[in-house]
């Protein structure tokens, strides 16, 4: 045998290693110029499960700016809000109806990502077949009292009854305070159909609720900063997966539970809410697509831009990949039976007590786009918040749209408060 030969033998390991890897690279490279050629000029879409003005559209606006240039091909992106069923209508979209080919992606409440295991009809998707990208946040929830309202810490809540507000059944603003009435043995009466976290908290300052849950900390730094650091909107409770060193004083949820099993109970109805600002894609995106939009979704939590954005806004950024998401919900998933049943018992839903709407008749004053000025018959002026999607507009009989309103009108309108969204607006 020559040296030549000799070498050659022991080489081909080596070898064939190296051209494992160059093949490797190569494929790599191909697909990544796959992926490219096919989010070039395209546009990604990017879902909220919320009304605008909260943290989750706060959230998916500051990483629909930046996301785009992290993917190959560079594709622009678009913010849609499609709220409903407290973000149930989005995910049952994103699961059943929306393209499963990574060009449409949504950001909707843990709540919502565990309705299937809390035996939610509504939910029409399996939690663990979503696509998911990632996490933006790892969220503390809080539960709120205003500082009129003779509610100042969670023990007020154990001594005496009192009214909350809420979205839908389904949030989270609905879920927690039904938890400390079935766990905890407070008295707590929920009003739902407010318009988001902006319209429970406008209750809140009108006196006709004394305090509502799923204040996530980091809205309250981002969105409701001066009112919570002026004292008037209280934090009584925290209810995140462990306790957050910025809330010092402010009790835990887990405080008032004793057992191993409680813990777990509440683990699944508070807990979860650690998933703050999931991102989701649809299931059976291609393989390719899906690992570009988890690379992407990481390349901007570290993007400047980003970040610059998230400390202006005070929002916290504390981010999980995909592979880490699908950990946590594979844990809450798969928690002793016994556990889950007692948390579907906490969560059932029972009576579902709606908000009274007000009624006013006057003449608009000044139309805006998304706001009226209306003074009624005794001269008081009104405010009312007017939206294409959630306000119904009738002018002489007929359907209309909210552009079509102006001044001089005569109408009637439902509203939830002065300030607040007008529900219907009748004009003659």
């Amino acid at each position: 045998m020559t040296l030549n030969s000799r070498v050659s033998w022991r080489s081909r390991p080596l070898l064939f290693g190296l051209a494992v890897i160059a093949a490797s690279g190569a494929i790599s490279a191909a697909a990544t110029a796959d992926v490219a050629e096919f989010y070039k000029n395209k546009r990604v879409a990017l879902y909220v499960g919320n009304h605008p003005g909260g943290g989750y559209d706060a959230y998916t606006r500051l990483l629909a700016r930046s996301i785009g240039k992290h993917i190959p091909g560079n594709p622009s992106t678009l913010v849609r809000n499609m709220p409903g069923a407290a973000g149930i209508r989005l995910a049952n979209y994103l699961y059943n109806s929306a393209p499963k080919d990574g060009t449409q992606m949504g950001v909707f409440a843990s709540s919502v990502a565990f309705a299937p295991l809390f035996g939610e009809t509504k939910a029409q998707f399996k939690t663990e077949k979503y696509t998911w990208i990632g996490n933006i946040d790892q969220t503390t929830g809080t539960c709120t009292a205003w500082h009129t309202s003779g509610f100042k810490t969670f023990d007020d809540l154990l001594k005496r009854p009192a009214i909350f507000g809420a979205t839908g059944p389904n949030g989270v603003n609905s879920e927690h305070p039904r938890g400390f009435n079935a766990l905890i043995g407070t008295r707590v009466q929920v009003i739902h159909g407010y318009p988001g976290s902006t319209g429970v908290l406008l209750a809140m300052k009108r006196g006709e609720v004394q305090g509502g849950c799923g204040f996530a900390l980091s809205s309250l730094k981002a969105r409701r900063r001066k009112e919570w650091k002026s004292g008037k909107l209280l934090i009584v409770v925290q209810t995140g997966f462990k306790k957050h060193p910025d809330l010092a004083g402010v009790p835990h949820i887990y405080d008032y539970v004793k057992t191993d099993e409680d813990k777990k109970v509440l683990d699944l109805i508070y807990g979860r809410h650690i998933l703050g600002r999931p991102l989701a894609a649809p299931p059976g995106i291609p393989a390719e697509q899906a690992k570009a939009l988890r690379a992407a979704f990481m390349a901007t939590m570290k993007d400047p831009e980003f970040v610059k954005g998230a400390n202006k806004q005070h929002l916290p950024i504390e981010p999980w990949d995909g592979e880490q998401v699908h950990k946590i919900i594979d844990q809450f998933l798969n928690y002793p039976p016994a556990v889950i049943q007692k948390a579907r018992a906490a969560m059932r839903i029972g009576k579902v007590v709606k908000v009274k709407l007000k009624k006013t008749d006057g003449k608009i004053v000044k139309a805006g786009k998304r706001k009226l000025q209306v003074m009624d018959g005794a001269g008081k002026k009104y405010t009312f918040k007017v939206s294409g999607r959630r306000s119904k507009v009738t002018i002489g009989g007929k359907k209309a749209k909210t552009k079509a309103l102006k001044a001089g009108m005569s109408c009637a309108f439902s509203h939830f408060g002065d300030g607040d969204l007008a529900k219907t607006i009748t004009c003659k």
